[in-house]
């Protein structure tokens, strides 16, 4: 209930000081040689451009343009209160005010559309650090979601086939010779040695020459 009657209070002080601020820049215009409807319209001037100038603070609080234009329009509607209020003969205006009443309108119009037309810087905000690392973040679930491929395994020779049952026992000497005429033929001619030339080369029985093709893995 409190806060309803604080609210009432508050919007009926402002129309009271709109209404006689109103008039006083009326009676001022009209004192001045503006008569009929122009007389009314000065205050409206005064009062949109007071406005204008104080909707852009609320928006950029360091535009020196708008704070220029809001002293402008305040001195002007303060001017109007005091010099109407018996310090100025409203029937012998000087005609340094009157040029100042006559020059109001472009005056209110150049500020009106400077105001109304400049854009508005805006305020330089930091950018989050959420959104600093999210390329990182992101980078990083894409590395885990794709599949890890695996360390490098050095390669290993494959074992050696084991003689078919009921082939001859090779003894290791002769093995170790066959082996020695097998990667010297590899080392000449790039290609594995063919298991009928190391026939040759041995001069063994087939079976002989077959258990150690067996072993070096030849055909």
């Amino acid at each position: 209930m409190s806060r309803s009657i604080r609210l009432d209070a508050v919007l009926i002080q402002a129309v009271i000081a709109g209404a006689l601020s109103f008039a006083h820049l009326h009676d001022l215009a009209e004192a001045a040689g503006q008569t009929g409807w122009k007389a009314w319209a000065y205050p409206v001037s005064v009062d949109l451009l007071l406005v204008a100038a104080w909707r852009r603070l609320r928006t950029a609080r360091r535009d020196g343009s708008a704070w220029t234009w809001f002293v402008i329009a305040l001195v002007a509607s303060l001017g109007a209160n005091v010099a109407t209020a018996g310090l100025l003969d409203l029937d012998h205006v000087p005609a340094w005010l009157r040029i100042l009443v006559a020059g109001w309108p472009a005056l209110a119009f150049l500020g009106g559309t400077l105001l109304v037309h400049t854009p508005t810087e805006p305020a330089a905000h930091p950018q989050p650090v959420d959104e600093v690392a999210a390329p990182e973040v992101e980078m990083e679930r894409t590395n885990t979601s794709a599949p890890t491929p695996p360390a490098d395994v050095p390669e290993l020779d494959p074992a050696p086939a084991q003689p078919a049952p009921g082939a001859p026992t090779v003894p290791a000497a002769l093995l170790d010779h066959a082996r020695k005429l097998a990667d010297t033929h590899r080392a000449t001619t790039g290609a594995p040695m063919p298991a009928e030339v190391l026939s040759a080369r041995l001069g063994l029985p087939a079976p002989m020459t077959d258990a150690i093709a067996a072993h070096l893995q030849l055909t």
